[in-house]
């Protein structure tokens, strides 16, 4: 958009949706150390900072569980076996292959609430809410998804690759975000089509109920390309050809006509799956209209309970509906067992509480190697737990007791809860530099934001960049951290469910900075780190180093333990100090906090 059309979008539509692309934040930060929440955090705190500066109020829509009929498997299944490979790649190679960690999404929405955006999950796919919502609206979409073309937006739909929040402008009294606006109008026009025409463009190129290109007389609609075209596209092809017609029936007919002989019954069968997918691209009326305006939710026909409960996963509607669950699969070496074998009995838990006393297995989709695999397994626990009963279910299904917790602050008693399941349950079991570089990696959550948002941040960046670079992924620290990470997933999933018997601990942490802080230390290390960031032709960093030392340093001063007694260092970062820093953190009756700085080659609890 020009900036004059664009300060005119913001005067008079100042509210938007978007799906959920939390993985577009993560593009900039390290993958396959384990998430750099904390950075992630504070990136979507940027993102909303600069829609609210522009008077832009953003509503959010989630997608809900799989859709029960399966018309999706065997796409959601091939971007599994994809996604499988790809974390193999990552960890042999160190490569960014784009493998989002695991518990990204949970950061989102916690950030979400804590920031007080709207936030809608539907029950199945958003798309057609979204595009109701929408044009009721007279709103925007921002998105990355590719339906979001087909469907015929009033306001257009923004597209998140082309939509530069960071470089926000300024026009007089008014902020704006330089970005493009996409309309289905445009397209048809560019290709001399009907309108009607486009959902019938999407089913013939491809849909969840007939993939015409995988057929063995399948059309090659490249030819179809003009002979200007300097390189042939199927998809140019295909909407090139429809200019002919003007109906989606005609066309439909038509395209099976270039098939060649086709059977009465596979004719039927080929039309009925193209006008269903076409129906995907027909929006029925919006449903939560009232929930974005009046904070009325839409309709329900069960407890409120129940409510709170199917909205808080996707995979909870999965367990209900289809007795299935889909893992994730974090950055992982292929001779590695699945880090969300050490958290199944968490999970057995609760498919008890769903499935009651209805039984059966539940489908895990999970990995054996680089192979996909369906794993039956067996529900752990029958009957229903009572309200009185729930902080008891919890405790017992982490092996520990409520007096163990009782000295700690409330946010802390699930995270230690889980630590200490992790460290029963993880194999290889966890050693003693783990713990404690995972206890000062997740604990020091608002240190770690201050650091993400402090000025300089090209500097921070670039020597984190350095530090990175100077180790490769160590796959068994890997594979231990990504244990502890589907614990406290599957964990703060059975805790919703119990309906929060302990406080839901905020996820933000860095797990790049855990690997670092375990990382073995040593002066060939620290000199080498010094070297690289002393010989770097960056000027910013040997200019800046000693602001990002200082900054570093009051970062570590703020550790908010509430453990008795703690003794931390990072010998890792000694060049980045100039000298091992050591700090005795000790937590006194009044709950305040006392440190003694000191030098020492490791830390120890």
């Amino acid at each position: 958009l020009s900036r004059v059309g664009l300060i005119h979008f913001i005067i008079y539509i100042t509210n938007f949706f978007f799906s959920d692309f939390s993985p577009y934040f993560f593009n900039c930060l390290d993958q396959n150390h384990g998430g750099e929440y904390a950075a992630f955090e504070n990136q979507v705190e940027k993102f909303i900072a600069a829609l609210r500066a522009c008077e832009i109020k953003p509503y959010v829509v989630l997608d809900g569980g799989t859709d029960p009929t399966d018309k999706k498997l065997e796409t959601v299944t091939q971007r599994a076996e994809d996604r499988i490979q790809r974390a193999h790649l990552a960890a042999v190679g160190g490569s960014q292959e784009n493998i989002v960690p695991q518990l990204v999404n949970m950061v989102f929405r916690q950030t979400l609430a804590r920031l007080e955006v709207p936030v809608a999950k539907c029950y199945g796919e958003a798309d057609q809410e979204i595009a109701a919502l929408a044009n009721e609206l007279n709103c925007p979409v921002l998105s990355r998804d590719s339906d979001f073309y087909i469907f015929d937006l009033s306001a257009g739909l923004l597209p998140i690759s082309h939509f530069q929040w960071e470089a926000l402008g300024q026009s007089g009294s008014r902020c704006y975000i330089p970005c493009k606006n996409y309309k289905t109008s445009n397209i048809c026009i560019l290709f001399n089509i009907q309108p009607q025409l486009l959902p019938a463009f999407a089913a013939l190129a491809g849909n969840d109920y007939v993939k015409l290109q995988r057929m063995e007389s399948s059309i090659r609609w490249a030819q179809f390309c003009p002979a200007s075209a300097v390189k042939l596209s199927r998809l140019e092809g295909l909407l090139c050809w429809l200019r002919s017609f003007h109906q989606p029936q005609e066309a439909f007919e038509a395209a099976l006509g270039l098939m060649g002989t086709l059977s009465g019954k596979r004719k039927a069968e080929l039309l009925q799956g193209l006008h269903l997918g076409m129906e995907e691209y027909r929006l029925p009326p919006s449903t939560l209209k009232r929930f974005f305006l009046h904070g009325t939710a839409p309709p329900f026909p069960a407890e409120e309970e129940v409510k709170k409960i199917l909205y808080s996963k996707p995979d909870i509607l999965d367990v209900l509906l289809l007795q299935r669950m889909n893992l994730g699969y974090p950055v992982a070496h292929a001779d590695t067992p699945s880090a969300y074998l050490t958290s199944r009995p968490i999970r057995q838990v609760m498919y008890g509480l769903l499935l009651g006393c209805r039984g059966g297995p539940v489908q895990e989709r999970d990995r054996e190697g680089l192979q996909l695999k369906f794993i039956p397994v067996q529900p752990a626990f029958r009957g229903v737990a009572e309200a009185s009963q729930r902080l008891q279910v919890l405790l017992e299904a982490l092996g520990v007791t409520e007096a163990s917790l009782s000295h700690l602050l409330p946010q802390l008693r699930l995270l230690v809860a889980v630590t200490c399941y992790w460290m029963q349950r993880a194999q290889p079991r966890p050693d003693e530099r783990l713990l404690r570089a995972l206890l000062l990696g997740v604990t020091n959550g608002d240190a770690l934001r201050r650091r993400a948002g402090i000025k300089h941040e090209h500097v921070l960046t670039a020597v984190d960049t350095l530090i990175s670079g100077l180790f490769s992924l160590d796959v068994c620290v890997a594979h231990a951290f990504s244990q502890w990470q589907a614990c406290m997933k599957d964990s703060i999933q059975l805790n919703q469910l119990l309906g929060y018997p302990l406080p839901e601990p905020q996820i933000t942490g860095n797990s790049l900075l855990i690997c670092l802080l375990w990382w073995p230390t040593g002066a060939n290390y620290n000199s080498k780190l010094g070297n690289v960031i002393a010989n770097s032709k960056n000027k910013d960093i040997n200019r800046n180093t000693s602001e990002f030392v200082k900054r570093k340093g009051r970062d570590l001063l703020n550790l908010s333990l509430t453990l008795p007694a703690v003794i931390c260092m990072s010998a890792t970062l000694d060049y980045l100090f100039n000298h091992n820093f050591l700090f005795m953190v000790f937590k006194g009756t009044d709950n305040t906090f006392t440190c003694t700085p000191g030098h020492m080659t490791h830390f120890m609890i």
